[in-house]
């Protein structure tokens, strides 16, 4: 038998819909939006429904990205994984408020720090696509090439609705 930690979730009423955010008690390690692709992928252990901190600075974060303001934080992550899809993360996380990148800048990025000479711009979209803590790894500000809205696990609408709380000018393709 197999022992797993205890995980924890909490909820979150955001302009753009309801939000699920999970906990291993002291990091987050999930935030979704309900119903969203790969929903909840993180939560591998016995779950209960909790009062943490982690949550409250969740939660504060939240407040004042959906305020329209910049975070001048960012709350204790963990993020689970691969460690292509932890590097893809971590790189994501580097993407400054307001801007974008590509999945071909990202696919060089991770081909720098591996020592490689190129990596699949596919690779690092589906580790993209599967990043457990959407809007605060921000996988919204990842575009095609060509500037087009390629793909979101929480739906290319709101994509669009993040890129443009963010103030973001690009054009929407």
């Amino acid at each position: 038998m197999r022992y797993y930690k205890m995980q924890y979730l909490s909820h979150y009423h955001s302009p753009l819909g309801a939000i699920t955010l999970a906990s291993d008690g002291e990091h987050l390690i999930g935030l979704w939006f309900d119903g969203q692709e790969h929903f909840a992928s993180t939560i591998t252990a016995a779950k209960e429904e909790h009062n943490l901190a982690i949550f409250h600075e969740t939660q504060r974060w939240l407040d004042q990205y959906f305020a329209g303001q910049c975070p001048d934080f960012t709350p204790k992550l963990k993020v689970m994984g691969t460690e292509f899809r932890k590097l893809v993360c971590d790189i994501m996380l580097a993407i400054p408020y307001g801007s974008t990148t590509t999945y071909k800048d990202i696919a060089q990025q991770v081909a720098a720090k591996l020592g490689r000479n190129s990596m699949s711009a596919q690779a690092v979209g589906g580790a993209v696509g599967h990043n457990p803590i959407s809007i605060i790894i921000p996988c919204h500000r990842v575009i095609g090439t060509n500037g087009s809205l390629t793909g979101y696990a929480g739906g290319l609408d709101r994509k669009v609705q993040l890129l443009q709380l963010e103030r973001n000018n690009i054009l929407i393709h």
